[in-house]
This record gives structure tokens, sequence and C-alpha cells, in this order.
């Protein structure tokens, strides 16, 4: 005869303060955009987390630099080519906000699509 194992409510709420705790130590990033990876259950999405979260580091080093470029052609005198580069970095701000939210709602329909989700 086969054992079959009852998951208990008591190893459930175990096993979520446990999450918990492990999401409180994720290292976040200290930016201006505020990335929160905060969505992560597992070693595999925890990396995928930081991943993520590099990328958007990555994103905000490259809109940084328009912006310098930017000031520098103002500077320079060449009132064109900064209005170009400004407005390029601010749709790459518009596109790295409106990528973030679009991820934060796949994860959070994943997470309403597990079976106990507390």
């Amino acid at each position: 005869m086969l054992k079959q194992n009852k998951i208990k409510r008591s190893d459930l709420a175990d096993q979520l303060r446990e999450h918990q705790i492990r999401s409180k130590l994720d290292w976040t990033s200290l930016s201006f955009f505020s990335y929160n990876a905060k969505l992560s259950s597992s070693s595999s999405s925890s990396s995928s987390s930081r991943m993520d979260m590099m990328i958007f580091v990555i994103w905000e080093l490259v809109i940084l630099a328009f912006v310098v470029s930017s000031v520098v052609s103002i500077y320079f005198t060449h009132l064109r080519l900064a209005l170009i580069l400004a407005t390029i970095a601010w749709l790459l701000m518009l596109c790295m906000k409106v990528s973030k939210q679009v991820k934060l709602n796949r994860k959070t329909n994943r997470r309403m699509m597990l079976p106990l989700s507390m």
C-alpha cells in the first residue's frame, strides 16, 4: 500500500513564514527607479529576479548616459542634438517602466494561479 503524505495547515504556514524571511533577505537595487524584486519563490526564480535587476540597472546606466550626453550637447550649443538625446532617454525610461509593470503583472498572475495562494 502506498502511504499518502497529507499536507497540514501548520506545515503550509511554516513554509510561508520561511518564504517571507528569505524574501526579506533578497538584495535590492539602490537605483533611481527602485525596481523591487521581492517576487521570488525558489532559487531559479531568485536568479531570474536578479537577472531582471541587472537588466534594469543596465537600462538606468544607458538612460543616464543619454541624459549626460544631452547636457553636454547643450553646453556646446547643439540644441537639436540635445533634444534628440533627451527624447531618446525619455522613451527608454518609458519603455523600462512599461516592461517592469508587465513583468510584475505576469508574476502576480502566475502567483494567483497557485492552488494555495495565501
